[in-house]
């Protein structure tokens, strides 16, 4: 093989190990860059998600006061559902263990029995029964 031949042959080796080597460097290089931008997307991510959290919390913390404070009102508002009263020594204390009591309130009206729909006036009701 002549002079020239084995000069071309080393020249081809050395151009090859430099174009492997300049790929190699690409190849960290890329690798860099893939971590450095999965690193700029969870700051951002992370900071977006921070900015909504807290965009979110001033909006939600007055809706939800205003609710809590229409659900107190609400409360106090006879809903217009039947609920049972339970009669006591203060009030209705005739009909303490009357099996003719009633007892429901609809619409802010109590129904103490058939007989007597607004109560006897005093302790002692003429329909009076034992509760069986």
């Amino acid at each position: 093989m002549e002079q020239w031949q084995k000069d071309l042959i080393e020249v081809v080796e050395v151009v090859a190990d430099e174009v492997e080597r300049f790929f190699l460097g690409m190849n960290d290089m890329v690798d860099a860059f893939f971590e450095l931008t999965e690193e700029i997307t969870e700051q951002i991510e992370s900071s977006i998600a921070t900015e909504v959290d807290l965009y979110l919390q001033d909006i939600a913390e007055p809706i939800l006061d205003i609710y809590w404070e229409l659900e107190d009102i609400v409360a106090d508002v006879d809903s217009g559902f039947p609920y049972s009263v339970e009669p006591t020594a203060e009030q209705n204390p005739a009909c303490i263990g009357c099996r003719n009591y009633h007892g429901n309130v609809y619409s802010g009206n109590l129904l103490v029995c058939g007989i007597h729909p607004h109560g006897w006036d005093d302790a002692n009701c003429p329909d009076w029964e034992q509760e069986d």
